[in-house]
């Protein structure tokens, strides 16, 4: 697929995001690799190779085995991760559930 800007992207980024627990995975992925970025830059950078391995980890095992689809990565690697650090944003404010309806895409409901 070919996209003609970022906001075009973010659509369908959104919509391969569907699921709420496959943006939760996001979340922690994110998370978890913006800790081991902290303490690459203030301990040792030893811990950089923890920051793909807990992004994109924890990402990939929500497309594959969550969502059902494939990572927008392996297409668009540069907007898939800006797409990402968005999202984050969104769900650490509260506002992505909201983004969701304003592209026309209903929330998916899951039982735990």
């Amino acid at each position: 697929m070919n996209f003609r800007s970022l906001d075009e992207f973010w659509a369908f980024y959104v919509n391969q995001h569907s699921k709420p627990s496959t943006r939760r995975w996001h979340f922690v992925g994110t998370l978890i690799s913006m800790f081991f970025l902290l303490l690459s830059v203030f301990f040792s950078w030893c811990f950089l190779v923890f920051v793909p391995i807990f992004g994109y980890g924890f990402a990939w095992y929500s497309h594959f085995f969550v969502e059902g689809n494939v990572p927008a990565t392996f297409g668009h690697p540069f907007w898939s991760v800006l797409c990402d650090f968005k999202m984050f944003g969104l769900m650490l404010t509260g506002k992505m559930d909201r983004e969701i309806k304003r592209l026309g895409k209903r929330p998916v409901l899951q039982v735990f």
